[in-house]
């Protein structure tokens, strides 16, 4: 009776075990795709990669190194990351598959998660490159990020609405933010063009290294871009150091975007997480602190992904 006793009791604990791991989730992943590590993109991308991996169960989170928005939207279409930040033009290019942006076919998978914080357009030149203006950029060596990044996207747009093209210049490098900075810092660049948030990193490492003047994009420049996705906007008094005057220029709303074969479950769980947490991610970086979850949906360029909409019912966002 013992042996027959400790056989059903076996029998009973191997049953357990098994309905146990039967309900046992599986282990999720999720990769945001950020941008370069002297940007904006990557310490906001690394705060959402640790909420996540907190606050979802189940979930491992990483968060990784590209050259930003374009290659980031190509990546989330090839289902090479779960979400990714990237600049509202490059979303809306993607979108409907425009070639000279990057994107030869439409990117049908992409779908909307959440606004965050605006890029500006900050133009910084040495002081002793005489550089004052856009037309002063004539002849002048510059940077304006890597070839068809969301940066270097939103030099041509600036660039063509007041009458500049590159073939103006003595010399124009496609390089990232960082290998930027470094040759201004050596005189081997005149002038940078960089689209990110306020107080970006490599800005502030520049203006304690040498003198910078930042170069204004005037309102009717903005205005001649012809694209609603630029807005004119100022870049306050000592934004950086040095900077004693507010500057007026463009910016530009970035977006979380993620794709159709994210479950609705987890973007959703995303989106709440993201909210839930939204203290880490203002501690994240200056730029994020306008984050607001009443702006998640406006001007989103692509459909919002249904368990994000779930969760923007769920709060009373959408009715």
């Amino acid at each position: 009776m013992r042996i027959l006793h400790k056989m059903g009791l076996t029998v009973t604990l191997g049953a357990a075990l098994a309905s146990g791991a039967a309900m046992a989730q599986p282990q999720q992943f999720i990769n945001v795709l950020t941008g370069g590590q002297s940007g904006v993109y990557y310490p906001v991308g690394v705060a959402l990669s640790q909420i996540f991996g907190k606050d979802i169960p189940n979930v491992r989170s990483t968060a990784q190194v590209t050259k930003a928005s374009a290659e980031n939207l190509n990546l989330l279409q090839a289902g090479r990351g779960e979400l990714a930040i990237a600049l509202g033009d490059s979303v809306s290019d993607a979108w409907k598959g425009d070639a000279e942006a990057g994107f030869p076919k439409k990117l049908d998978k992409l779908r909307g998660l959440s606004g965050t914080y605006s890029n500006y357009i900050q133009i910084v030149a040495s002081a002793d490159s005489g550089i004052k203006t856009l037309a002063d950029l004539k002849g002048k060596r510059i940077s304006v990020g890597a070839a068809k990044s969301g940066t270097e996207l939103n030099a041509r747009a600036v660039f063509k609405a007041a009458g500049l093209a590159y073939s103006d210049m003595a010399k124009v490098e496609y390089l990232g933010f960082g290998e930027s900075v470094e040759l201004m810092k050596n005189r081997q660049l005149d002038a940078t063009l960089q689209s990110a948030g306020l107080g970006v990193a490599s800005i502030r490492d520049l203006s304690t290294s040498i003198k910078l003047v930042l170069i204004p994009v005037p309102a009717d420049v903005v205005a001649k871009v012809g694209d609603a996705a630029y807005q004119p906007a100022m870049i306050p008094a000592n934004t950086y150091s040095g900077q004693t005057e507010a500057i007026p220029t463009a910016s530009i709303t970035n977006f979380l975007v993620t794709h159709s074969d994210v479950s609705d479950d987890l973007a959703y769980r995303m989106a709440k997480a993201m909210y839930d947490n939204i203290d880490t991610l203002y501690a994240a970086h200056n730029a994020a602190k306008v984050i607001k979850r009443e702006n998640a949906i406006k001007g989103m360029p692509i459909p919002l992904h249904p368990g994000a909409e779930k969760y923007y019912r769920e709060v009373g966002l959408i009715k």
